[in-house]
């Protein structure tokens, strides 16, 4: 067996849940198949049964509108994906940016296509800030490729009902095959040089963030939520990456007027590096996670395994991994309805938020108590090793 895997992210390229699923993912099915990796980047590298190469932009796209030559580059790149021989018995897609080399191999070359739905392009509209009509044609090819596709891969049973609800695509095609977790890399340290050199005092008992500046982490909430916080919570944001000026220029107006009446906020503007990323988790009081939309909700399961207790939405993928009054404690979510994904009541969510942070971070043993009980799920249910295996198995019923 051999698997083709295209992706937008891989090591060290990685800003985003899919990134890390994949990163993973491909480590524990190498100890299962061959695995042949393309990629946006320049990779070119070996190792055991794993084969990674990247692939650069193949069209000039100097005269293209801002807008849509993020859109381009990708089709451009899914052009050179399938360019290069394809020698694999199936061929597996994660996010719209690689769909469309996904739908070329298996016209080109009959080999049945998986898809991983880590989002949905319908259930984000944000993007079309970012991407003007480049996000009609994002939509277009997850369209387009969902229904081609032999097995759809949803990573939590609320997205298997989205998939369903959404798209024309038959229910026995929709499998729910969770992210996961690698608990000896994500687990509590006592090591603290990155608090230091960050500037995190270790005084004061912090909640923090971890994620990129976007509409669907709904970091501004959270930022707008700590004029609620108890003043004696410290708050670190390890935020970086934003979408478009626009929310970058909102993030930082909340965070200053934060600041202004709460003086221990860090914000953290730029991606830092695993290590760093654990020591955060495993010496933050509580995590926060007040994502508008979370298909599953990767950075709960990293926090929960660095045993911390969870603060999170309750949306999507969310309520699958935090196990509220066990492994923490959940914040109800109702959208404004249609196409928005923002709360339909934002001050309330933000002040719903800071009510469960300032709830748990009043009580140290409970607080205690949820961190181990996070690991220990994140331990027992959401190993890669029993997820590559039930991915490999999905392969093989797709080749008969």
């Amino acid at each position: 067996m051999k698997a083709l895997i295209l992706t937008n992210e891989y090591p060290p390229n990685v800003y985003g849940g899919a990134g890390v699923h994949v990163e993973y993912l491909v480590r524990e099915l190498s100890r299962l198949i061959d695995v042949d990796v393309r990629t946006f980047g320049e990779h070119d590298e070996r190792d055991g049964r794993v084969h990674v190469r990247g692939f650069p932009v193949a069209h000039d796209l100097t005269r293209a509108p801002d807008t849509l030559r993020p859109v381009l580059a990708a089709l451009s790149r899914d052009l050179a994906f399938v360019a290069e021989p394809v020698e694999a018995d199936v061929v597996h897609v994660h996010t719209w940016y690689a769909h469309l080399g996904g739908i070329l191999a298996k016209l080109a070359y009959g080999i049945p296509l998986v898809l991983t739905t880590h989002s949905l392009e319908p259930l984000r509209p944000w993007k079309r800030e970012q991407l003007g009509g480049g996000y009609d044609v994002s939509a277009w090819v997850e369209r387009t490729a969902i229904g081609m596709a032999d097995a759809v891969i949803a990573v939590s049973r609320e997205t298997r009902a989205d998939v369903l609800r959404l798209f024309d695509v038959p229910a026995d095609r929709v499998h729910v095959i969770h992210n996961g977790i690698d608990p000896d890399e994500y687990r509590p340290t006592a090591d603290a040089d990155a608090l230091d050199r960050l500037g995190i005092g270790r005084s004061i008992p912090y909640v923090l963030f971890v994620g990129r500046v976007t509409r669907q982490k709904g970091i501004v909430h959270l930022a707008r939520a700590i004029r609620h916080l108890d003043p004696g919570i410290g708050v670190v944001l390890c935020a970086g990456a934003p979408d478009t000026p626009e929310i970058a220029a909102e993030m930082e107006a909340a965070v200053a007027e934060a600041r202004a009446d709460h003086p221990n906020v860090v914000w953290i503007a730029d991606m830092v590096d695993k290590p760093t990323v654990r020591q955060l988790y495993s010496h933050a009081a509580a995590f926060c996670c007040p994502s508008v939309y979370e298909p599953f909700g990767i950075i709960n399961l990293e926090a929960m395994a660095c045993e911390t207790a969870v603060v999170a939405s309750a949306v999507g993928g969310i309520p699958e991994v935090v196990v509220p009054g066990e492994t923490g404690l959940l914040v109800p979510f109702e959208t404004a309805g249609g196409t928005s994904f923002e709360p339909r009541d934002p001050e309330r969510f933000e002040r719903d938020l800071a009510r469960a942070i300032n709830e748990l971070m009043a009580d140290a043993g409970r607080r205690g108590a949820m961190g181990r009980a996070g690991r220990q799920r994140a331990v027992e249910h959401f190993a890669w090793s029993s997820i590559a295996r039930r991915t490999v198995d999905l392969y093989e019923a797709v080749r008969r």
